[in-house]
C-alpha cells in the first residue's frame, strides 16, 4: 500500500480528505500557505465580534457528519448543531417581510396568505425538484465520471434527461409560482453556487428544496467550528498540518507525482492531492505543459467561471431582533440587477444575503450584533472594474441604504463599531481563486459531471484533486462529496 499522502491546501476539502485517509491507515501531511487552516472557510475575529469569512449556510447536515462517520468517529463529540427557524427571513423595499418556516404547517399558512394557487404551486414545484434531486444525488453527485463511457452509457443518459437540467431555475420556478416576491426568494438561491438563475441549469433549484426538506443548521461558534472539528480529528488520528508552507511545485517523474517542493526543499510522497483551486494547481504548480493534460492555460482561459462576491462585515453596538440568522433583501429590478453580476457591472440596486448568527449564538458577538452582507458581483475577468476605495464605498453605501430601509434598522449605520470587507481581489490574492471567482469553474451543463475537471489527473499518475472546481461542483457540501469520491478512488487502487 502507498503510505504517504501529501495534501496541498487545508481548505474544507483537503481537511476532510485527510480525516478519511488517516482513518484508513495512510500517513497524511497537509501543507497550508496561510497561518490558519480553512482556506476560504475561515473567520475574522475582532472582539467582541466573530465573523465567518465566507461559508455560512449549512444545509444537508448528514454530509458534514458523514466525514466523521467514515472515519469511525462520533460527530457529536466534535460538533454542536442547532436547527434554524425560520430558515429564511425575506425583506422587500416596500417594507414587506416574508418568513419561510421549516415547519410545513406554518409554511402552508404563509403560502396561503400569498395566494392559494401559489401554495399548491410551491408544493408541486418541490415535489418535482425533490424527485430530480434523488436521481442526481444517486447517479451523479456521488459517482465519478473519469471516462467517456461513465457518462454516455444509456442508463446515465436516461437519468440525466430525468433531471431536466436544460431549463433554467427561473423558468422552472415561473412554471409553478406566480407571486413575484416568492419567485425572487426561490430564484436567488442559485447564486449560492455562483450562477445566474436566469441562465444557469435548473438543477440548482435543488438548493431551496434541500433547505426546506432537510432544514438549515447552525454550528455553535459559526461555520469555522467545522474546520476546527476537522483539525481536531486530524490531530486525533495522527495527521500533520504544516502552516505557512506554500507549495511551489508538484514534482512529477515519468508522468507520476512523486512529491512537492516547499520553501525550496523537496518533500517526497506516494500520493499527491491538491485542494488548491484547480486552475491555479494546473497552471502554477504543474510546470510542464505535458503534465497539465487538456487543461492548458488557453483551455482554462476559455472556460466559464462563477461570479464573485463582495462581503461587508459589520460589528454593531446594539442588537436587531428584526433580523433572523439567514435573511435575504430582495430588491427592485431583481432580474436586471442579478444579471449585472454576470455582465461586468456592479449591481445598482443589489439584492443580497444577510447573515446574522448572533441572533441565536452569543459566542459570535458577546456584545451587540455581528452581520455580514453578501452581494454577488462580477469576477475579475470584468477588467472594467477597479476594486479600489471608490468601488468599495459605492457598493458599501448601496448595501447600507437597503439595510436602513428595513423597518427597525434605520439607525444601523450609526451603530457600526467595526467594519471590514472582502472583495474579488482578496479572493484572488489570498486564496489563489482564478479571476477572483467565488466558486471556481461555473457548473454549466458543459462543465458538469464528465465535462468537469476530474478528481484524478488524466495526465499524471497518483495525482488527485478535491475542491469546488472539480466534480461534483461548488459549495461546501459538494466539496465534501468530492473528498469522499477522491478517497474512494484511492482506496480502490490498494
Amino acid at each position: 500500500m502507498a503510505n504517504t499522502v501529501l495534501i496541498i491546501g487545508a481548505g474544507i476539502g483537503g481537511l476532510a480528505t485527510a480525516v478519511r485517509l488517516l482513518s484508513k491507515g495512510y500517513n497524511v501531511k497537509i501543507f497550508e500557505k496561510e497561518s490558519k487552516v480553512g482556506g476560504k472557510t475561515n473567520q475574522i475575529v475582532h472582539a467582541p465580534f466573530t465573523f465567518d469569512l465566507t461559508a455560512s449556510i449549512l444545509m444537508n447536515r448528514d454530509i458534514y457528519e458523514e466525514v466523521f462517520h467514515d472515519a469511525g468517529l462520533n460527530p457529536q463529540e466534535y460538533l454542536e448543531f442547532s436547527r434554524i427557524e425560520p430558515t429564511y427571513r425575506c425583506f422587500f423595499p416596500d417594507g414587506d417581510r416574508l418568513d419561510i418556516s421549516r415547519d410545513i404547517a406554518e409554511l402552508t399558512k404563509t403560502l396561503e396568505s400569498i395566494a392559494q394557487q401559489d401554495a399548491v404551486g410551491y408544493l408541486k414545484l418541490f415535489a418535482e425538484v425533490y424527485q430530480r434531486y434523488v436521481i442526481a444525488n444517486e447517479h451523479f453527485l456521488r459517482k465519478t465520471f473519469e471516462k467517456p463511457i461513465d457518462f454516455i452509457k444509456p442508463s446515465t443518459v436516461a437519468n440525466a434527461l430525468k433531471t431536466k437540467s436544460l431549463s433554467t431555475s427561473a423558468k422552472l420556478i415561473a412554471k409553478y409560482i406566480k407571486d413575484p416576491k416568492l419567485r425572487k426568494f426561490l430564484a436567488y438561491q442559485a447564486l449560492y453556487v455562483g450562477i445566474s438563475p436566469f441562465e444557469g441549469p435548473g438543477t440548482y433549484t435543488f438548493v431551496p428544496v434541500i433547505a426546506q426538506l432537510y432544514g438549515l443548521w447552525h454550528l455553535r461558534g459559526g461555520f469555522y467550528t467545522y474546520i476546527r472539528a476537522l483539525e481536531k480529528a486530524i490531530d486525533h488520528l495522527g495527521g500533520e498540518i504544516i502552516p505557512k508552507s506554500a507549495v511551489d511545485e508538484i514534482l512529477i517523474s515519468d508522468y507520476r507525482a512523486v512529491g512537492i517542493k516547499v520553501h525550496g526543499e523537496t518533500v517526497h510522497g506516494d500520493i499527491i492531492i491538491s485542494n488548491a483551486d484547480f486552475p491555479y494547481t494546473v497552471s502554477s504548480l504543474i510546470k510542464n505543459k505535458a503534465h497539465q493534460g487538456e487543461h492548458t492555460a488557453d483551455k482554462l482561459k476559455s472556460m466559464q467561471y462563477t461570479c464573485s462576491a463582495f462581503i461587508l462585515y459589520l460589528g454593531l453596538k446594539k442588537q436587531y431582533p428584526e433580523l433572523s440568522v439567514h435573511n435575504l433583501y430582495l430588491n427592485e429590478n431583481f432580474k436586471e440587477n442579478i444579471e449585472q453580476a454576470f455582465r461586468g457591472q456592479i449591481p445598482t440596486e443589489p439584492s443580497f444575503y444577510i447573515y446574522c448568527p448572533s441572533r441565536i449564538d452569543n459566542t459570535m458577538a458577546t456584545e451587540g450584533e455581528c452581520l455580514s452582507a453578501v452581494v454577488r458581483v462580477p469576477n475579475l475577468t470584468a477588467n472594467n472594474i477597479t476594486w479600489g476605495q471608490d468601488t468599495i464605498s459605492t457598493i458599501r453605501n448601496r448595501i447600507l441604504s437597503a439595510l436602513k430601509s428595513i423597518p427597525g434598522l434605520a439607525d444601523i449605520e450609526d451603530n457600526i463599531s467595526f467594519e471590514s470587507q472582502l472583495t474579488p481581489k482578496d479572493l484572488k490574492q489570498r486564496f489563489n481563486s482564478y479571476a477572483g471567482a467565488a466558486f471556481g469553474l461555473s457548473p454549466t451543463l458543459t462543465q458538469t459531471n464528465y465535462f468537469r475537471p476530474h478528481l484524478q489527473s488524466d495526465a499524471v499518475n497518483n495525482l488527485y484533486f478535491t475542491g469546488q472546481s472539480v466534480h461534483p461542483g461548488p459549495g461546501a457540501s459538494l466539496v465534501l462529496l468530492s473528498s469522499k469520491l477522491v478517497v474512494e478512488k484511492i482506496l480502490a487502487k490498494r
